[in-house]
């Protein structure tokens, strides 16, 4: 267990296992013990670091809004700090989000990248025909935000794991630990929500990055994350496909196995490609 301050902001990070170097990124609500089903299974080949964004858990909680743009610079500069300057990096749902926007930023610090679900909604704002899937996202963040607004903090960790994240019933499986993580980590969501740029990527710089990516999705997942893939899939020079059977928004918990196969897959596939940067 480590810290390092990057960005002027204290953050908290673990490293298992030995070999290249693999960042972890988590999604909103949660921080490192995310990765903790599928940490171990890539720490037999990779360096494994899983760290707590800024504003979640054992990291720092900055004063006043923050910005996507925050989160991809703490990235880089932790990738500089304790990755030697160059990691694979493999991200979920907001992090994925963060990681794709590390490529086009940063991108010789990417060996390879991994998106999975990555929630950029306003990409799919202009077509008419999904005009209607992102203002019923929006509607559902907005009931969520709102809640947290109002200081109704566990109605709202309870209502965006049922109604944005993993679906109706939910909330009652998870495990205590992890309700209190949600409950934990709530005022950086209402952050991220009132970023403007926190659901949307300019495409056009992804084609900063020319090596591997692999983008993964669910079969339980929403369809709309496959729409969303196909946008980003468009402008990476070197992008792959891969459908997790069964898995939903978080593999790394529900499919521990079937998706660190497919992340080994992945990146024995590209060493070739990556041994320099």
């Amino acid at each position: 267990m480590s810290h390092e301050t990057v960005n002027g902001v204290r953050l908290f990070y673990e490293v298992l296992g030995s070999g290249e170097p693999l960042v972890l990124v988590h999604g909103s609500w949660g921080d490192h013990h995310n990765w903790d089903e599928l940490a171990p299974l890539l720490a037999a080949e990779f360096q494994v670091v899983a760290y707590d964004r800024r504003g979640h858990s054992d990291s720092e909680r900055p004063a006043g809004q923050g910005s996507v743009h925050e989160d991809v610079d703490d990235l880089a500069a932790l990738i500089e700090r304790v990755a030697d300057g160059a990691a694979h990096v493999v991200g979920n749902s907001f992090g994925a989000a963060i990681s794709l926007r590390l490529t086009a930023r940063y991108p010789e610090q990417v060996r390879t990248v991994t998106a999975h679900e990555p929630p950029l909604v306003m990409l799919l704002a202009s077509n008419p025909a999904t005009e209607a899937v992102v203002a019923d996202v929006a509607a559902r963040i907005a009931s969520v935000t709102g809640l947290l607004a109002a200081d109704e903090i566990p109605a709202a960790a309870q209502q965006f794991v049922e109604t944005v994240a993993l679906g109706p019933g939910q909330w009652p499986l998870l495990p205590p630990e992890l309700q209190q993580t949600f409950i934990r980590n709530a005022a950086t969501f209402l952050d991220e929500s009132n970023d403007p740029e926190a659901l949307t990527i300019d495409l056009a710089t992804l084609r900063n990055y020319s090596k591997p990516a692999l983008l993964t999705q669910g079969t339980a997942s929403p369809p709309f994350f496959g729409l969303i893939l196909d946008q980003v899939a468009a402008h990476l020079q070197r992008a792959q496909r891969q459908v997790i059977d069964g898995a939903g928004h978080v593999p790394q918990t529900t499919h521990p196995q079937q998706y660190a196969e497919a992340l080994i897959r992945f990146l024995r596939s590209s060493a070739p490609a990556t041994q320099s940067r």
